[in-house]
């Protein structure tokens, strides 16, 4: 059986209640952090979720593990009636509920606390739902999925946002040295908890991607599966729809 990834092995608490607690501790420096370690191109790789659901029409959009609310400002590009942001993390979900007052979109998203496996909302609610870099960090993977195809309407879209490995070899060694070295350096020094970024390297690197991500996400009810490698393979973007 495979090891669940917490943010502290040696802690009895739950990889849920783990997980908010860390990222409450790395709200305030979370979005500094994020355009550093990824160079900003993490802005570009959420652009491009954008556009893939502009492609078709879609009035309800769930965006889970919202945090700061990057992803669901932009999908605020969107002709939509309701977009709703929802996040486990009070501490992530403040920052981002102030960047949504900032940006005057209050009458277009509506931040909510909520876990993502318990998704409080009716069946076939939405049109699409998109997760950013949020998924590796659901306590059961499979129970979140189908959380999400129970929430989405038929013919409805989604689409995540998740790290993954390079295949090239040489590539692949150069982003495990900056995961696994230089990037828990840049928490500790920016953020002040390096075990925080040293659980999001290690989750990023144990995390299934490709198409092992696309089988899972088949084995959950998806169809329509596929998957679009971001820049030199560090990242990926799925794309599945329910039936």
């Amino acid at each position: 059986m495979k090891r669940t990834i917490k943010p502290n092995q040696n802690n009895p608490e739950t990889k849920k209640k783990q997980i908010t607690q860390m990222f409450d501790g790395i709200s305030k420096s979370y979005d500094l952090l994020n355009r550093i370690i990824t160079l900003g191109v993490d802005i570009l790789w959420r652009k491009r979720v954008v556009n893939i659901l502009k492609k078709e029409a879609h009035d309800k959009i769930l965006d889970i593990a919202t945090g700061t609310g990057d992803l669901v400002i932009a999908l605020a590009k969107i002709e939509t009636s309701k977009i709703i942001g929802l996040d486990i993390s009070p501490g992530m979900l403040e920052i981002g509920k102030k960047k949504v007052i900032t940006h005057n979109l209050t009458h277009r998203i509506d931040m909510q606390l909520g876990d993502s496996e318990m998704l409080r909302y009716s069946d076939e609610y939405f049109d699409a739902v998109t997760v950013a870099f949020g998924v590796r960090n659901f306590e059961n993977l499979d129970k979140g999925l189908l959380e999400i195809l129970r929430v989405l309407k038929p013919n409805g879209t989604l689409v995540i946002l998740e790290t993954a490995v390079p295949k090239n070899n040489l590539l692949k060694s150069l982003y495990n040295l900056y995961t696994q070295n230089i990037m828990p350096f840049l928490g500790k020094l920016f953020s002040k908890d390096k075990s925080a970024y040293q659980y999001l390297s290690d989750s990023a690197a144990s995390f299934p991607y490709g198409e092992a991500f696309n089988n899972i996400l088949r084995k959950n009810g998806f169809i329509s599966v596929e998957d679009k490698p971001q820049t030199l393979g560090i990242a990926s973007i799925y794309f599945a729809k329910k039936a």
